[in-house]
């Protein structure tokens, strides 16, 4: 954003100025002459080759610093400054065109394939990618176009000029139009660099230029060309400590000194034919700055990563340590690294404590083998978890903590750990108990209105009605000589009382079931669905197994009331005459399940309908910690199941604590 910022800014000054727009053509014919008077003075005579023409690339770099409105009159102004040099050079009329042509094909294949390429100006050759498409149009197209061109206009020798051709102009776009792009676009950027930075810059460029001087311009009897690997370490270093700009601007001292020394018969470019050694001087440079420019491009691109990737961490860490949760992070070894701040406020301890494992320290000893079953199978499984668990505050007070953990993977879906927050659910586990404590003195209060209800009906209701009978029966035996019709009414009378008595007393037993208190669970079970068969006149095959002979009452009563409402809406529902009822115990728990083989029904719809009876079991067994399940489909029956964990009473007890 930066860069399309300048130019931006750039373009709204020229445009709006004809006095800089001229400056900057004149500045262009000057840069074009004086560019065409340096090659002119680093050609090879007489066969009139240049082992690098700046020129071109000089004119590509300042196209790209400019607006693309501007682009034809400095292409002018440029040409006519080649033009201006190739003329006083004394080169023929023909001669001039063709390398006009030439220098105006390759300035605008570079110069239009490289603006279009890159969606701001100037373009940065910090990643691979803007090296390969720069290179594509700038290095390649450009020259190998320009070169067809340009070769014409001289006589013999096409093929080998033509390849001098091409990389004398690939040479110059690989080299100083990288060097004066990344000038222009790290300008302010270098403006921040310490003053240790420039020293090191400068001493880098002495080192080569003396190094260079050495290589290139002692004289050719004592130059060794193993010298030459000498340059690696210099070029390394520019590469991975400055960049882009740091090869580019070292391949330039180098290619200067090397050409000079070539054409004063200096150095290891001197030992064959003029062509030869050109060619020889050429390829050395262009595969010497090739691999360095990749390499400066993968340097640059990896602190790119580098930055973006602590920006972000930075980014994250703020907003960890701003959100109101507890965030912490673990490594695939299943230890912790990482807590955000109001986590840290919340505990009262330092990061160092809480790594690794040190965190489970401020879990409530209770809750703490359930805490890291939990995790380190989460972890095992690479599964999202869920869990609950009382974490010490910094003031020493237990806080409810709901924790949810993530997985993380990596951009190759592999696994480096979890992320998790934890969210103080005090209140709301309060709130919950509050209405457990609600629901269960209500059902408290039920059962007792039962027990007395029941009593009166068994004691009383029952008593009174038996006494009915007695006394109906004891009427027909005092007095004989009644009517045939009166003592057929009064039999009848008495039957009818009987049934009462006998209904009474069933309605006594499911309303309060003595045989739960006295008998156990399995027997008040049994007899209940004894019972429960011979009033609806169904079958109903009860089966126990493996049942503990001391369990809580609230969970017997529980699960008696389960069988209760399961066995009223089986009848009532399914159409079924034949059910099947199984209790049985594990060692941590007991279940309960009942079925049928009637119509069945849709278990979503039937729990929309806010129907009492599912809500009456749901709430009897959340009191126990219990669970309630329901199987069924349309004409497929239904089975019904419910489990409660043996220990749910301790867990009722430790949930209030």
């Amino acid at each position: 954003m930066r860069s399309i910022h300048k130019t931006k800014s750039w373009k709204r000054a020229n445009l709006g100025s004809p006095v800089k727009t001229t400056l900057l053509v004149c500045l262009t014919v000057f840069i074009s002459f004086g560019s065409a008077k340096l090659a002119g003075s680093l050609v090879v005579r007489p066969q009139m080759v240049w082992p690098l023409w700046p020129g071109c690339a000089l004119l590509v770099g300042l196209l790209l610093l400019t607006p693309r409105k501007l682009w034809a009159v400095l292409i002018l102004a440029g040409i006519g400054g080649f033009a201006l040099y190739d003329l006083q050079a004394g080169l023929s009329i023909r001669s001039t065109a063709l390398l006009i042509l030439a220098d105006t094909v390759e300035v605008l294949i570079a110069a239009l394939g490289v603006s279009y390429s890159f969606r701001s100006l100037p373009p940065r050759l910090n990643n691979l990618k803007s090296v390969a498409k720069y290179s594509l149009f700038a290095v390649v197209l450009a020259p190998l176009a320009s070169a067809f061109i340009a070769t014409t206009a001289f006589g013999a020798d096409y093929w080998i000029r033509w390849k001098i051709g091409v990389f004398t102009e690939a040479l110059a776009l690989l080299t100083l139009t990288p060097a004066i792009l990344s000038w222009a676009a790290m300008r302010e950027e270098w403006a921040r660099k310490s003053s240790a930075f420039y020293f090191e810059a400068a001493a880098l460029i002495s080192c080569l230029i003396a190094l260079g001087y050495i290589t290139f311009l002692a004289p050719s009897g004592s130059t060794v060309p193993v010298l030459l690997y000498s340059l690696l370490p210099f070029l390394l270093w520019a590469a991975l400590r400055f960049g882009s700009i740091g090869i580019s601007t070292s391949m330039i001292a180098i290619a200067f000194l090397s050409i000079w020394g070539a054409l004063h018969g200096l150095g290891p470019f001197t030992r064959s034919e003029p062509l030869g050694n050109v060619m020889s001087l050429q390829l050395f440079l262009f595969f010497a700055s090739t691999p360095f420019m990749v390499l400066a491009a993968l340097v640059e691109e990896q602190k790119q990563t580098e930055q973006s990737f602590r920006e972000s961490e930075k980014r994250f860490r703020l907003m960890a340590d701003t959100a109101p949760v507890l965030i912490w992070m673990a490594e695939a070894d299943k230890h912790c690294t990482y807590f955000n701040k109001p986590w840290l406020d919340f505990t009262g301890r330092s990061i160092d404590i809480e790594r690794g494992n040190g965190w489970s320290a401020g879990v409530h000893p209770e809750d703490l083998p359930t805490c890291m079953e939990t995790y380190t199978q989460a972890f095992d499984r690479r599964e999202d978890f869920r869990m609950e668990y009382r974490l010490r505050r910094h003031d020493g007070e237990y806080r409810w903590v709901l924790d949810i953990g993530v997985p993380r993977f990596d951009e190759a879906q592999s696994f480096i750990g979890y992320i998790g927050v934890g969210i103080d659910v005090t209140e709301r586990k309060a709130a919950e108990e509050t209405v457990s404590s609600m629901s269960r003195r209500l059902i408290a209060a039920q059962e007792e209105e039962r027990a007395r209800i029941a009593r009166e009906l068994h004691d009383d209701m029952g008593q009174r009605l038996a006494l009915l009978a007695n006394e109906l029966e004891q009427l027909q035996q005092r007095i004989p000589d009644l009517r045939l019709e009166v003592r057929s009414s009064i039999g009848e009378l008495q039957k009818y009382t009987t049934r009462i008595a006998i209904d009474i007393q069933t309605l006594s037993h499911e309303l309060h079931s003595s045989k739960l208190k006295y008998l156990g669970i399995a027997a008040a079970m049994k007899g209940l669905c004894h019972e429960f068969g011979a009033q609806q006149n169904v079958k109903t095959d009860f089966k126990s197994h493996n049942v503990p002979t001391s369990l809580s009452p609230d969970i017997s009563l529980c699960l008696f009331r389960v069988l209760q409402e399961s066995l009223r809406n089986s009848v009532k529902h399914s159409g079924a005459r034949d059910f099947k009822v199984e209790l049985w115990g594990t060692p941590n728990e007991i279940h309960l399940e009942v079925s049928d083989s009637g119509s069945g029904f849709d278990t979503k719809a039937a729990k929309e309908s806010q129907g009492l009876g599912l809500v009456s079991m749901e709430e009897r067994l959340k009191l126990v910690r219990g669970t309630f399940s329901i199987e069924s489909q349309p004409n497929r029956g239904t089975t019904v199941h419910a489990h409660v964990p043996l220990s749910s009473e301790r867990d009722s007890v430790r949930a209030a604590g």
